[in-house]
């Protein structure tokens, strides 16, 4: 959605938004003001490279949690799903279901795929760095799940 693209620049304010949690509860980006937020869009639970990336932040969670972070990812996957992903692989941190899509359009990370010359709509896979303040701190697009726990640990802390 290109009008919130202006929204999406290092330094603006990070879109607010609702979405139910695995955690049971609604999880507001503005009631986490205060702290660091890492906001990580993937494609689908229990898959190849969205596992490998969920577990990187689970390995690491002290590392984000020393860094006053919070972890957040969001699929459009429903609560069930994430459930029994977080079960399988331990996962410590919250996952956000966004099944009608509304938080994918207003970080923009809904968008045609191709995949051998085949195409279909799905997500990219995004990570938003928040600050305290609200605004975003960091975007990575179109992330390599190889060592992204990495750049985003850079990004909390500088």
């Amino acid at each position: 959605m290109s009008e919130n693209l202006d929204e999406l620049r290092e330094g603006s304010a990070a879109p607010d938004f609702t979405l139910p949690s695995s955690t049971g509860k609604d999880v507001s980006l503005h009631a986490l003001r205060g702290k660091k937020v890492v906001l990580y869009f993937y494609p689908k639970d229990d898959t190849a490279g969205c596992t490998k990336e969920a577990c990187s932040f689970r390995d690491n969670l002290p590392k984000f949690e020393k860094l006053d972070a919070v972890i957040l990812g969001v699929s459009k996957d429903s609560l069930e799903s994430h459930e029994s992903f977080i079960k399988k692989y331990g996962l410590n941190f919250t996952l956000l279901s966004d099944e009608d899509l509304k938080v994918h359009h207003l970080y923009d990370t809904w968008k045609e795929k191709n995949n051998y010359g085949k195409k279909y709509m799905g997500t990219d896979r995004s990570t938003f760095v928040i600050g305290e303040d609200g605004k975003i701190k960091k975007v990575f697009r179109h992330v390599s799940v190889d060592g992204h726990e990495k750049e985003v640990l850079e990004a909390l802390a500088s």
